[in-house]
């Protein structure tokens, strides 16, 4: 496996020098930012991700409003107890995209985060104190108990929101399999475990967010 450096210099040949490469490169948020985000924006984020999912994310953001009228600015205490008339009329509403599988993942992912909030006093509280050495652990809880939120849809989210993170698109697969880490796209706690040690290195090499080091190894290939 390579250094952090010698990736990230592949990295900038590609884009026309380091200079150029930084303009590039996300950071995220401070964990203090992340606590204070209120646990509507969380679901809000949860619901964005699930319907762009499949979908062009133009009609989504150009819809936007409407889901946030649809859903009551999706707070998640009325969203979790929604019945099958709120689901009717869901359905029939034309200024969401009427998926029925994606509107019931809404209401489930609003009980995940008042669970979670029960839990830790905030859904941004626990994002914030999750160790930040374990990004495959928080998605796999985002996997687990949320609904809809396995593959990269989970990870994307925490990104929108500014969390430090790492996604496992096409780039990012590739490089890890070039350096040696994995042999194809993770699934096996085993690979996950093999990519979360080797992003743990670059970091500590460079000093560097999960989240810059995700696009210095996208930006590689």
């Amino acid at each position: 496996m390579r250094s952090f450096d010698a990736i990230f210099d592949i990295a900038a040949d590609r884009k026309g020098g380091a200079a150029i490469l930084e303009t590039l490169l996300e950071r995220p948020k401070p964990q203090a930012d992340i606590r204070q985000i209120p646990d509507d924006r969380w679901l809000a984020a949860m619901a964005r991700g699930v319907f762009q999912a499949g979908f062009s994310w133009k009609v989504i953001d150009a819809k936007w409003p409407g889901f946030e009228t649809a859903f009551q600015g999706f707070d998640p205490a009325p969203v979790a107890f929604y019945h099958d008339e709120d689901i009717d009329r869901l359905i029939s509403d034309k200024g969401i995209v009427r998926h029925g599988p994606k509107i019931q993942s809404v209401i489930e992912n609003a009980r995940f985060v008042m669970d979670i909030a029960n839990e830790h006093g905030s859904f941004g509280a626990f994002v914030a104190e999750w160790p930040d050495d374990d990004f495959v652990g928080l998605t796999g809880v985002l996997k687990k108990r949320g609904s809809r939120l396995g593959g990269n849809t989970g990870p994307y989210m925490l990104r929108s929101m500014g969390v430090d993170s790492f996604i496992l698109s096409r780039d990012v697969v590739g490089r890890l399999v070039a350096e040696g880490v994995i042999d194809k796209t993770p699934t096996s706690q085993k690979a996950l475990k093999a990519t979360q040690a080797a992003f743990n290195t670059w970091r500590s090499q460079s000093g560097r967010s999960l989240t810059e080091i995700s696009r210095v190894l996208a930006m590689s290939l």
